[in-house]
């Protein structure tokens, strides 16, 4: 199997076009959390990635989905920063919207943390 196979890792590929949909609407003023935003979104997909090729460690798979998670938890920060700004312009639907998306892929990772965490030889 390969890691495009997986859904969680696809819809980090969706999500991110989503988030650059938001980020090329943000004024200057935040531009900081444009650029953290895009860092963090853009991480997800490929941390799965690399922990998909290293499945073969499960420690070290549980490792990278645990990275993920925080990577998309910390997206979902940066939604409601953009949300609460004073200065933001998107409609707060669409940052909702987005947010759910990513909270959808923090439960996923979570479930997929479980699952490898309960096949851990301790």
């Amino acid at each position: 199997m390969e890691v495009s196979k997986l859904r969680v890792y696809r819809q980090c590929l969706q999500a991110f076009q989503m988030v650059e949909d938001i980020a090329k609407d943000l004024p200057p003023e935040l531009f900081d959390t444009k650029r953290q935003i895009l860092r963090s979104s853009k991480a997800i997909a490929p941390i799965i990635a690399e922990g998909f090729g290293r499945k073969r460690s499960q420690r070290e798979f549980y490792k990278y989905v645990i990275d993920a998670m925080s990577s998309s938890d910390e997206t979902i920060t940066h939604l409601r920063t953009i949300a609460m700004s004073k200065f933001n312009t998107i409609p707060i639907e669409k940052l909702k919207k987005t947010a759910e998306v990513y909270k959808s892929i923090s439960r996923q990772l979570n479930k997929l943390s479980s699952t490898i965490k309960s096949k851990l030889v301790i």
